[in-house]
């Protein structure tokens, strides 16, 4: 059986955590920043765990994750 390929779009995109979890980045950061407010870009900073609904399908495309 040939090896699995790893999609790198979203490898570029996820991490694992020790524990087996996907940290990812959140999104709104990139434009537009001039209105929204210190509190919320700081709060944007931070990495957050990707949502068990989509854990799944994120496997697949990380086989070796």
């Amino acid at each position: 059986m040939p090896k699995m390929k790893t999609n790198r779009a979203a490898a570029k995109r996820f991490k694992a955590t020790g524990t087996g979890k996907l940290k990812r980045a959140k999104a709104y950061k990139s434009h537009i920043l001039t209105k929204k407010s210190t509190k919320r870009k700081r709060n944007l900073r931070k990495t957050a765990i990707t949502d068990a609904t989509n854990v799944k399908n994120m496997k697949k495309l990380l086989p070796y994750l």
